[in-house]
């Protein structure tokens, strides 16, 4: 079927080198990348604010993690080595572009013309710029105040967590850095920066255009229209994304990896990306922050919640996921060392599905089954090894 042909899905200019964790050789290539994340913050949200300086001091904790964590190997950095692949990433965010993301952004840039032609019209511009500071605002603080609650959950279990983990993939990691606590704290400065960064589009929107109290509820009308037609792409968008994101050294060390560089548990979840990641797929792949800010309060708002209660994969801890989600969802299988699955992972229409556990997932079919592009692409087995222990986990620890 075309739309599972690998020619589009996995094409790559350079050589394919299949990653899924750090190294201590890449230690140059992560520095110059969290100074890019400090820049973007630095410049997108002002040199004074209380964002720009939370945001800078995490990027200093994230580096110095990354020496205590991995060891330093100084050599030439990879983005010296192949200066080439920076074009092919560039390549790749356009070639993977969705036409729901242009439609979005053209119907910001119509409504700023609107706004510019009616200037008598009572569109209330300054107070809807405030109103959408506040909802910036009141998003990032109520998400990070949930993610903190994660947070003093885990700390509280860690030894629990310790014995999860000593099970999984990451018991050889325990091995190398047995500190826990450091394992749990550095996932959640993970999550809080990432989350940071990718707000950034959101933010520069909100700021540098323009948005009318007259055209609210049809424009919202239209955006809601707009982020139910992406959701029938989303899914092969991510493949696409994700799979250049393990498969490209460039875009892993850079965009993804830090996304898997840090404990699998729900404080790392923003929007399944790593830091510049988030903000790379903001600014060329995802409509949302070109939404009227009420709506897209509501969607990242959902989006975030959503992928950090997903991705708690350490049973038994706050937040729990229940036993119907693990039954229809592999992206565990992801993070304990699998590449596959490259999708959402998600198989809710298979026999056996209770319709409880099929209402929870009102998606449209191409994300309820997401799994069908591995199967197609890979060959990908639902009952693996992986999957099958991850369950006994879940068994024995999900009380």
């Amino acid at each position: 079927m075309k739309a599972a042909d690998p020619r589009l899905f996995h094409n790559l200019y350079g050589p394919k080198r299949p990653r899924i964790s750090f190294k201590k050789g890449d230690f140059i290539d992560y520095v110059l990348m969290t100074l890019l994340s400090a820049s973007a913050i630095y410049l997108s949200y002002g040199p004074f604010s209380a964002m720009s300086l939370i945001g800078l001091v995490l990027c200093v904790v994230m580096m110095a993690a990354f020496i205590f964590r991995h060891g330093v190997e100084l050599s030439v950095p990879l983005i010296a080595r192949r200066p080439q692949d920076i074009l092919y990433m560039v390549v790749y965010k356009f070639q993977n572009m969705t036409g729901a993301y242009l439609f979005a952004l053209g119907t910001l840039i119509l409504e700023n013309v609107l706004i510019y032609l009616t200037p008598t019209w009572p569109h209330h511009v300054s107070l809807m710029r405030t109103i959408a500071l506040y909802l910036f605002y009141f998003h990032f603080i109520a998400l990070t105040a949930y993610r903190t609650a994660i947070l003093i959950a885990h700390l509280r279990k860690r030894e629990h967590i310790r014995e999860v983990m000593s099970q999984t993939t990451w018991r050889r990691f325990l091995r190398k850095q047995p500190n826990v606590s450091l394992e749990i704290l550095h996932a959640y400065v993970t999550g809080v920066l990432t989350h940071m960064v990718l707000l950034i589009p959101w933010f520069v929107v909100i700021n540098y255009c323009k948005f009318s109290i007259i055209f609210l509820p049809l424009i919202c009308v239209i955006n809601y229209i707009t982020q139910v037609k992406y959701f029938k792409v989303h899914n092969a968008w991510f493949y696409r994304d994700h799979w250049l994101g393990h498969n490209s050294e460039l875009e892993f060390v850079y965009l993804h990896g830090t996304h898997h560089d840090a404990l699998p548990c729900g404080l790392i979840g923003v929007a399944g990306n790593g830091h510049l990641e988030g903000l790379l797929r903001h600014v060329l792949a995802f409509p949302t922050q070109f939404f009227n800010p009420v709506m897209a309060f509501v969607v990242f708002t959902l989006i975030v919640v959503a992928d950090i209660t997903s991705h708690q994969y350490v049973p038994g801890v706050y937040p729990r996921l229940t036993r119907g989600f693990h039954s229809v969802a592999q992206h565990s299988t992801h993070h304990f060392g699998r590449l596959e699955p490259y999708s959402f992972g998600l198989n809710v229409d298979r026999p056996g599905i209770s319709d409880a556990v099929k209402r929870l997932f009102k998606l449209p079919s191409e994300l309820r089954n997401s799994i069908e592009l591995d199967v197609e692409l890979t060959g990908f087995q639902w009952d693996n090894p992986s999957y099958r222990r991850y369950l006994g986990l879940v068994e024995r620890y999900q009380k």
